[in-house]
């Protein structure tokens, strides 16, 4: 029986998480935890909650760790209870991503030593044309609003011949980047999570592979363009305050995501939607 905690954001904000509170729990920043102790990790539902209760159920105990999952639906909490100690780790971002956030908000928040574990590849997804070169002119294509995705999406646009970007447009890209619009699409920058709902009042989304999982779309056969896993810097990982990269239990479970076992699970359940990155 899976065994996690659902967290909303609503939730979240009630209990004002806030950057800075002192921590509880977790020996955070020190990286002398105890052993023996429940690692917690923060997670987003799809696909990494769902790794990491394949880990819980199956690995875990066998290699003598005790794993609670606690899932959020955003990509703003699990980084400010990773940094104020409110669980160990987290699992659900790309570097691109780790490196924007705590340059914004001040955190020191690193990825594990070990590797990175999955790719979710970026889709662009839409209930009105089947293929891009269809899109009208002055469509609507949404886009995430963070940062970096939102630079993903725009390069997956660019791939695929839909608009030019600048020269030199890097990971902070945005629509004001684009230098080349021959439909004049417009944009329309919304929360990741809410892209799947958007797709019935816009022309097409850009969506992350977790949020296309949990609105059953598939990277591989509902996207009419989706990122390739070559040479890819958006692979996710394990990450945790700086100071608890050695935490003993911590180590065990990065070893474990990167197993063979959760190799085949990926391959097996997302059969393509999801492919593993080590």
């Amino acid at each position: 029986m899976r065994n996690t905690a659902k967290i909303t954001t609503a939730v979240l904000a009630a209990g004002t998480l806030a950057l800075g509170l002192s921590a509880c729990g977790s020996d955070s920043g020190s990286g002398k935890a105890d052993a023996d102790a429940t690692l917690t990790v923060a997670a987003t539902p799809t696909p990494q909650g769902e790794i990491l209760t394949y880990v819980k159920d199956h690995l875990a105990q066998k290699a003598g760790l005790k794993l609670e999952v606690k899932e959020f639906t955003d990509y703003v909490t699990p980084n400010t209870a990773v940094q104020q100690g409110q669980v160990d780790a987290n699992y659900f971002q790309h570097k691109p991503y780790l490196d924007d956030f705590n340059k914004k908000n001040g955190t020191d928040i690193v990825p594990v030593p070990g590797g990175t574990v999955h790719l979710e590849p970026l889709g662009v997804y839409s209930k009105s044309v089947k293929k891009l070169a269809d899109l009208k002119k002055g469509a609507t294509v949404a886009l995430p609003n963070d940062t970096t995705n939102e630079a993903r999406a725009l390069k997956l646009l660019e791939a695929n011949g839909v608009v030019g970007l600048k020269s030199g447009a890097g990971y902070d890209a945005t629509p004001k980047d684009v230098t080349d619009n021959p439909k004049g699409l417009k944009f329309k920058e919304l929360e990741a999570a809410q892209l799947p709902r958007s797709l019935g009042d816009v022309d097409a989304a850009v969506i992350n592979g977790n949020y296309a999982l949990e609105a059953k779309l598939s990277p591989a056969k509902d996207a009419l363009a989706a990122e390739s896993a070559k040479d890819n810097p958006y692979a996710n990982f394990l990450a945790v305050k700086k100071g608890n990269e050695n935490d003993p239990r911590v180590k065990k479970l990065a070893k474990l995501l990167t197993s063979p076992e959760v190799k085949k699970f990926i391959e097996d359940k997302y059969n393509g939607a999801v492919v593993p990155a080590f």
